[in-house]
């Protein structure tokens, strides 16, 4: 006898339907344009009357799917619905990449770095010029007490230089 919850979706294809009406949803939200929903079933159109999303996210996703980010995830790790969840979030990531040519992207870069693996990345030389060691100079200058500063006497006064 099978251990756990009942699984919500036993194809790709019965998962698929609901993500495309979940960006359909967030298009006509973002638009208005309710000529998006024409010839959808009255099934389809209470899944996307029930996505409150005007901008695509995993979480929103996840929701109409009637999921939870960790089921989506799970789902992702499943190989027969791997491409198909995927695909749904590189259509998330799609659009929020194209939301940074926007106003606040710092949002985006939040989403991006979170939900899919972005970094800052920073290059740091640790040589010097040409590839060679960096070189340090220092120089230290040791004067005697009876110096005078109007006779500068290479006598009296010591330099050192090294490079590390």
């Amino acid at each position: 006898m099978p251990v756990g919850r009942p699984v919500k979706y036993k194809t790709p294809k019965e998962m698929q339907r609901i993500i495309d009406l979940y960006f359909i949803a967030c298009k006509v939200h973002q638009t208005g344009d309710v000529d998006l929903l024409n010839g959808l079933s009255d099934e389809d159109l209470l899944i996307v009357n029930d996505v409150e999303c005007t901008h695509p996210t995993v979480t929103g996703l996840a929701l109409a799917l009637d999921l939870t980010r960790q089921g989506l995830i799970e789902y992702s790790g499943k190989s027969k619905f791997s491409d198909t969840v995927k695909k749904a979030k590189a259509r998330v990531e799609g659009y929020i990449e194209q939301r940074l040519y926007h106003n606040n992207a710092a949002g985006c870069i939040f989403n991006l770095k979170n939900n899919f693996g972005w970094r800052d990345k920073q290059d740091l030389e640790h040589f010097g010029p040409d590839g060679g060691p960096i070189e340090h100079f220092h120089t230290v200058e040791l004067t005697s007490p009876e110096y005078d500063e109007e006779s500068e006497s290479s006598d009296t006064t010591q330099t050192d230089s090294c490079i590390y």
